[in-house]
């Protein structure tokens, strides 16, 4: 059976350090699988933005027709993300992540069958739900890990994760190269090469349903049938959902998530077609040059979080917003220099400094996340989760609206600059902080 309990230890308590090559303790287990189940989904998810010139020919594709494209790819994930953490909650991680990786798989297919605007942009509105992958990898590594690590192991895997969407702008338009090269039509070869990101979903969706479980005790559904209490203490659900939204914080972060994670995936979507439209770039060109975004998650993410980490054995929860605030800025920054850049190279310099603290920012919003509220943990995962595409959902409209993209990326900076300082008003109390 696709959801037999895994053969593991099924006892013990959360981690408090990351043995990175260790795969012998449900926690590291967790770790590994978890960040690869969302590597290939983030992959997934932005397959079809490095070919979008190929598409674009193919369907002879308007502005304002890739502009609802991109925020199709991106808008039905606030939704499912708003679903999915309360469903970690009731069903765990490890189902919840099973499923969606099966389910997820059949729009990323179904794009290699589209055979007009609208149907594609159908099957790219349905392949946004796998964006809530994040929001269980997450939520798995936070019941797995200690509160002197969670920041640590939750920005390594979505970094790790994230880096997906790096590798998908260079490996894709290779993978079309490839199949040119062996005789395959340019018209056909993005088509097969979405097979590519399809088939490994379905693998993946098998490992993590083998190879993890829920806690360090065992599969929370199990768990529940013999009365073992968990860290939520319900049964998930909307009454989670409730609690998590009536805590200010939870907005606050939302908001932040969305000026830093909802960036990174408006990049992701553009920057392809924005080397090839602004620079002349050839598509494999654009291709490593955007894939230099998406590949600073490896060790950016990590990063912040480790940093966070860091400053709070020292300064406690407020050190942490203090450094998500200063990341944000810093962001903005960066921004605003990536906008006004003339040439290609230093695009791709500012692109480098605004996608490094970018992503060091994301991984500082999630390592503040699990001191939220433990007993809903899964809302609160869920909720911020969504705010980052709420960002990337407004990035996109304001991209249409806007005369150019330099504009659109002029006024993101000030946006984030503004948006940064949600992060000094996450506050504690006294009780709170004495609690972690």
């Amino acid at each position: 059976m696709l959801f037999a309990s895994p053969a593991v230890n099924a006892t013990g308590p959360k981690a408090t350090r990351i043995d990175l090559f260790s795969f012998t303790t449900p926690q590291m287990r967790a770790f590994h699988v978890t960040w690869l189940a969302f590597f290939v989904c983030f992959f997934a998810w932005f397959a079809a933005a490095p070919l979008m010139p190929l598409i674009k020919a193919e369907f002879g594709l308007t502005k304002d027709q890739i502009a609802n494209i991109n925020i199709a790819s991106v808008a039905v994930t606030i939704l499912v993300r708003l679903i999915i953490g309360p469903l970690c909650d009731k069903y765990g991680p490890r189902r919840a992540y099973t499923w969606l990786l099966l389910v997820g798989a059949i729009p990323v297919f179904g794009l290699a069958f589209a055979k007009s605007y609208e149907i594609f942009l159908f099957f790219r509105l349905c392949i946004g739900a796998i964006g809530a992958s994040f929001v269980i990898t997450q939520y798995h590594t936070s019941v797995m890990f200690a509160p002197n690590v969670v920041g640590t192991a939750n920005a390594t895997v979505g970094g790790w994760g994230n880096a997906g969407g790096g590798v998908t702008q260079s490996l894709m338009p290779l993978v079309v190269a490839a199949l040119v090269s062996l005789g395959v039509e340019q018209a056909y070869g993005w088509r097969v090469a979405m097979f590519v990101p399809g088939i490994a979903m379905v693998i993946m969706a098998f490992v993590y349903a083998k190879y993890t479980q829920d806690t360090p005790q065992g599969d929370i559904v199990d768990l529940r049938a013999q009365g073992i209490n968990i860290d939520s203490g319900k049964k998930g659900g909307m009454a989670i959902f409730l609690q998590a939204s009536k805590n200010y914080r939870v907005w606050a972060l939302a908001a932040t998530y969305g000026a830093c994670f909802g960036v990174e995936i408006f990049i992701h979507n553009i920057a392809a077609s924005y080397y090839v439209d602004q620079f002349g770039l050839s598509i494999q060109s654009a291709g490593f040059a955007a894939g230099i975004f998406g590949g600073l998650a490896l060790f950016a993410r990590a990063l912040g979080g480790i940093a966070s980490d860091r400053i709070a054995s020292k300064k406690g929860l407020d050190g942490r917003s203090l450094l998500l605030f200063g990341l944000m800025l810093r962001e903005s920054i960066g921004l605003v220099w990536f906008s006004q850049a003339p040439t290609v190279d230093m695009a791709i310099a500012a692109m480098s400094l605004f996608g490094l603290f970018t992503h060091m920012a994301c991984g500082a919003t999630y390592a503040l996340m699990p001191f939220i509220d433990r007993k809903a943990l899964g809302g609160v995962a869920g909720l911020i989760g969504a705010g980052g595409n709420i960002g990337a959902v407004a990035a996109g409209f304001l991209n249409k609206a806007a005369a150019t993209p330099q504009q659109t990326l002029l006024i993101l900076g000030f946006v984030v600059a503004g948006t940064s300082l949600c992060a000094i008003s996450v506050k504690f109390s006294a009780a709170h902080k004495s609690a972690e």
